[in-house]
């Protein structure tokens, strides 16, 4: 069977995100008459358990996770801060970031559940009425990753895909395919990470280098260097202001 570019991978996603972020009105009873309850429960828990696959693999998570990491091991504090509190923050600032694009797919895929209710379809719709706010929501996650995926990455991906594909298959690819996209976005955002960490981690090398061979002219060799440095590149940190100027970056880069 021939993959179509409308994969039930994507679709189950983007089902996923709809259902939560309308999750408010489906309570209030307000599409109660749009499909069963129990069919409506059972798509939910399913696209649900799919909602961490987007946070991932189709936000800024994974530049942000990365990038606090890389800060982390640079400080050389060990375990400071947990991994919580790197996964948590990562999450904020995601969905601070995120949120114009969610609140773009709740409009998109809450106008054709209204258009249907205005035409008085509502009352017969089926998961058929689910499926098209899915299409129509799924544009704005399309442009957010379109727009930070490299033009490289992208058509390595778009090529590659055509080599793995029989011949009469491949007119059905075309670039703008999530099946292309995704990959190229995740390879894209994880090398800005990496240039990210690598501007990061040179003061903080410096320190290192500076630290370690003041020790060694001393002939303090029972001292160990990373002990003795790690209070200077707090201190640095602190006066620098790092955690405003990480945020404030972070968070400009995808203005």
């Amino acid at each position: 069977m021939r993959l179509h570019k409308k994969t039930t991978f994507a679709f189950f996603i983007f089902l996923g995100a709809f259902l939560f972020f309308s999750a408010p009105l489906w309570a209030q009873g307000k599409y109660d008459q749009a499909v069963s309850k129990p069919l409506m429960m059972m798509v939910a828990f399913g696209a649900l358990s799919l909602l961490p696959i987007v946070l991932i693999m189709m936000t800024s998570f994974i530049k942000i996770s990365v990038v606090l990491a890389l800060v982390r091991s640079a400080l050389g504090t060990q375990q400071i801060p947990p991994n919580q509190v790197i996964t948590g923050l990562s999450l904020i600032l995601t969905i601070y970031i995120m949120s114009p694009v969610f609140i773009e797919v709740y409009r998109s895929a809450e106008s054709v559940v209204q258009q249907n209710s205005s035409e008085g379809f509502l009352s017969q719709a089926t998961l058929g009425l689910a499926q098209e706010a899915v299409k129509k929501g799924q544009e704005p996650f399309r442009t957010f990753i379109t727009k930070f995926a490299h033009e490289k990455d992208r058509s390595l991906f778009y090529n590659l895909a055509r080599k793995m594909r029989k011949a009469e298959d491949r007119e059905s690819i075309k670039d703008n395919d999530f099946l292309i996209l995704i990959p190229a976005f995740i390879v894209s955002e994880l090398s800005r990470a990496f240039q990210i960490g690598f501007i990061v981690f040179l003061p903080f090398l410096v320190i290192d280098m500076v630290v370690a061979n003041i020790l060694l002219s001393l002939g303090m060799f029972q001292l160990s260097p990373v002990t003795v440095s790690l209070p200077f590149k707090l201190l640095l940190f602190v006066l620098v202001d790092g955690w405003y100027l990480l945020a404030r970056g972070l968070v400009l880069g995808y203005i």
